[in-house]
């Protein structure tokens, strides 16, 4: 199977979808053009208004099964892989058409506006971190760990009220 509705990210997940709706978002935009990995990895965040970015560790493995698998093909004249549908691909899709149509539509209707705030300012703050966990000096770190550790009680206290 295709797993749950949508593309999504679901509850609680930043941008992480089941394998299957990896393969399906992929072979779905395959088949309106031929992309590479990026391509794709852009095309699905676009297509999801930001909702939904998969990482090249889930898009990569997945395209190469599907070269595995017979429904696609990678042209690598280029300078980057480029991957299309097979015939057998475009059967694929054309007998999952009404999966692939209810699973974008699941995905449009899925994060409000500020479900996406929150991801995305969640995702700048874990940038951060991931600065002064690689970057920062040991007093960086100790600062930074008492303001994280301020801003988490601060967190619960809204989550009391």
């Amino acid at each position: 199977g295709f797993g749950g509705p949508g593309f999504g990210p679901g509850r609680g997940g930043r941008g992480r979808a089941r394998r299957g709706d990896v393969r399906l978002a992929i072979l779905s935009l395959l088949a309106d053009a031929p992309s590479n990995g990026y391509g794709l990895i852009k095309a699905i965040a676009e297509r999801t208004d930001g909702a939904w970015k998969p990482s090249p560790g889930s898009v990569y493995p997945t395209l190469q099964q599907l070269v595995d698998e017979e429904l696609i093909v990678s042209d690598e004249a280029a300078s980057k892989s480029v991957f299309s549908l097979t015939d057998a691909g475009r059967a694929h899709v054309a007998e999952h058409s009404a999966e692939i149509e209810k699973a974008w539509a699941a995905t449009a209707d899925d994060a409000s506006d500020s479900d996406r705030e929150f991801q995305t300012s969640l995702m700048k703050l874990m940038g951060v971190v991931k600065q002064f966990h690689h970057d920062g000096s040991e007093a960086q770190r100790v600062a930074a760990t008492a303001k994280l550790d301020e801003t988490r009680r601060a967190l619960y206290a809204i989550l009391a009220d």
